[in-house]
């Protein structure tokens, strides 16, 4: 156990270890080694100190995140370098021993966080810290403990749902102590819980969590509150909860004083076509049918959000993620995942993911959407490779690393691109299906334009109540600039053709929106939650089945068939909750 110090200098050391380390000595300690809590909760900085372990720890799922949610969906396929578990995990056919499948590691940190959270209360009725300090760290806490769980609720079906610590996690295994809840009635009391917390927004800027240290700035380290109630109520069928904690998000910046912030941050904004200082898909103006000309760098376009430091554009985009470093533990553990150069390779793009962005065609006419090929996966040595995790590792020109111990890379976890497709969903399910189809296509201005028209008063705007207000005017004669005139859409932004609606608005909208977060979230630990809750939505279990019987297929699995039958019953979308032990 490390003492804890009492000072802002140390509290900044241990803030600058907050993605570098798992925390064991603070987390993980022999009883003979453990102190009271009354010696490790005495003030705002123990507080800290706390939340940073628990983040710390939590750095550990990043792997097990990555595989669960892409590799047992359709975007991803093993390689073969992969061992006998990750061929479980893409077969659907997991056995007690795969480590992938074991719960334990979640509901470590679960207990950390239920003992954090009782402490915190602590603290709070005994003056120890003060009311704002309390909400922030105890809400933070909170609603990481609700994020572990809806992973658990997706992946395995039915969950125990503990809520205070327990000296021995074993007994997490016994039923009779801690019963199973199913996934519906998990999401409800998930939503109960969260709803009940006292503070929503991210850590203030003043906070002693929120700093500058060795070119990182921690504020989005943390997990976005209203995010996560946007999803639970999305999992829950209640969509105008859903889209009205996401509007919340998307209007981050709305009172903002800087034009900068006010209509760039979170809207998807459209292309610079003179400098290219954007992340949109985008060619040297002028130069648009010159296949050379597409815009793939580290500091612009498209590519740029996965490799640029936080600077005051990655800020536009990004709402949760967090960094490896190198020179501190814990590893980063995407560059074996993914690479084939300084990496194991053991998993790869599937040929139904490469086909999806080759369907696709540009707005200057190229047959295949650039967020492919281009950037979310390159052609190395003959083989496909997963590039969003590899742009700090791999030089761009040799396609070698440039230093094979500098191994830095980032979590990605949230980002606007994930709010606009879930709010889009959200929103074509509660009736608003213009909305829904303008977000995901070309944009608000776009949608709600009318040709020919130069006064702009009522048009280039929705007209509806919150969360369906969105005001993206843009006119001279009167001057307007409402918040949301910059707004290009994720297909505008991505610069391809629009998705079409055919037939029933409601359903060809949805297919349209699943389609497009495999697009622009590919690899991003998305995929298996959206397929779960829109088979579940529609009572369609050939919704899942179908999208995982083509992946495998088209990779020569000869299994694909027996897979799919499989997945027809929803109770074999679920791994076997098998607790066990690691040596």
């Amino acid at each position: 156990m490390i003492k804890i110090t009492r000072n802002k200098a140390t509290l900044g050391a241990l803030i600058a270890l907050l993605c570098f380390t798992s925390c064991q000595d603070y987390l993980d300690i022999d009883p003979k080694d453990k102190l009271n809590s009354d010696q490790v909760y005495n003030n705002v900085f123990d507080a800290d100190a706390a939340v940073i372990g628990i983040y710390g720890k939590f750095m550990g799922l990043a792997e097990k995140y990555i595989i669960l949610n892409e590799l047992r969906a359709d975007l991803m396929s093993p390689t073969t370098n992969a061992d006998m578990y990750l061929q479980e995990i893409n077969e659907h056919a997991v056995t007690k021993d795969n480590p992938y499948a074991n719960p334990k590691d979640f509901y470590e940190l679960i207990n950390n966080c239920n003992d954090a959270l009782k402490n915190f209360k602590i603290m709070d009725d005994e003056n120890e810290i003060d009311q704002s300090e309390f909400n922030e760290r105890y809400s933070d806490i909170g609603t990481l403990r609700s994020w572990l769980y809806l992973q658990l609720a997706m992946h395995y079906g039915e969950v125990p749902y503990v809520t205070e610590p327990i000296e021995n996690i074993d007994d997490v295994k016994d039923q009779s102590l801690y019963p199973r809840l199913p996934l519906n009635q998990l999401i409800d009391k998930l939503i109960d819980f969260t709803e009940s917390l006292p503070y929503t927004n991210p850590y203030g800027v003043n906070s002693s969590l929120v700093i500058d240290v060795d070119g990182y700035n921690t504020a989005k380290f943390f997990v976005n509150k209203e995010c996560v109630l946007g999803d639970l109520y999305l999992w829950d069928n209640d969509y105008l909860q859903a889209a009205s904690h996401y509007k919340s998000v998307m209007e981050t910046s709305s009172n903002s004083g800087s034009d900068s912030e006010r209509y760039n941050v979170y809207r998807i904004k459209y292309a610079e076509l003179a400098s290219n200082d954007d992340l949109a898909v985008g060619y040297i103006r002028y130069r648009e049918q010159d296949g050379s000309s597409l815009i793939n760098s580290n500091t612009q376009g498209w590519r740029s959000m996965f490799a640029r430091e936080q600077d005051a554009l990655w800020n536009t985009e990004w709402i949760w993620s967090l960094p490896f470093d190198s020179s501190f533990a814990p590893k980063n553990p995407f560059i074996d995942l993914f690479s084939n150069q300084g990496g194991e390779y053991v998993v790869k793009p599937s040929q139904e993911s490469m086909d999806l962005w080759d369907n696709q065609e540009q707005r200057n006419g190229f047959p295949y959407d650039a967020r492919g090929k281009k950037f979310s996966y390159n052609i190395i040595n003959g083989q496909p490779v997963i590039m969003k995790y590899l742009f700090k590792y791999l030089d761009s020109d040799t396609q070698l690393p440039i230093d094979v111990f500098q191994t830095s890379g980032d979590w990605f976890l949230y980002r606007a691109a994930t709010l606009h497709l879930r709010y889009a969903e959200a929103a074509n399910r509660d009736g608003y299906h213009k909305i829904a189809d303008a977000l995901l296509n070309f944009g608000i201005k776009n949608a709600y334009s009318v040709e020919g028209t130069v006064d702009v008063t009522d048009i280039e705007q929705t007209h509806q109540p919150f969360p369906y207000d969105f005001d993206a005017r843009q006119g001279d004669y009167p001057y307007y600039r409402g918040n949301w005139y910059r707004n290009t859409g994720l297909r505008g932004r991505a610069y391809v053709e629009r998705a079409e609606v055919f037939g029933d608005s409601l359903i060809s909208i949805e297919n349209n929106i699943i389609k497009e977060s495999a697009l622009e979230l590919a690899y991003e630990g998305n995929r298996w939650g959206d397929l779960v809750r829109v088979a579940l939505r529609r009572n369609d279990p050939s919704f899942l089945a179908d999208k995982i019987y083509y992946k495998l297929s088209k990779d020569g699995n000869s299994k694909a068939s027996e897979v799919r039958s499989r997945l027809m019953n929803p109770n074999n979308w679920y791994i076997p909750f098998v607790w066990k032990n690691e040596e």
